[in-house]
């Protein structure tokens, strides 16, 4: 998979639910097959991909949220990640 563009709008993939787990104190990741529970860093970035945010808007976001600089790389590695295992699908 090639790099995903600053202007993508990544979105959770469509049959999959993304949702806040009290019993797991985490992100879990919904399918009709079961569940993926996701790190902190994995939930901060996956609650931002809306399809309306691009790459750029969610980094910088973050950068905001927790007051640090070059998260761009870390992000942009996840994203491409998640689009590898089908969990994010990205609008152009």
């Amino acid at each position: 998979m090639s790099d995903v563009a600053d202007t993508g709008r990544p979105a959770i993939a469509h049959g999959l639910k993304l949702q806040w787990e009290p019993a797991q104190d985490a992100h879990v990741l919904l399918y009709p097959e079961g569940m993926v529970k996701l790190n902190a860093s994995a939930g901060a970035i996956m609650s931002r991909c809306d399809g309306v945010r691009t790459l750029a808007d969610i980094v910088a976001d973050l950068e905001r949220t927790y007051a640090t600089t070059g998260l761009a790389a870390d992000v942009r590695a996840f994203v491409t990640l998640a689009i590898e295992k089908r969990w994010l699908e990205v609008h152009e």
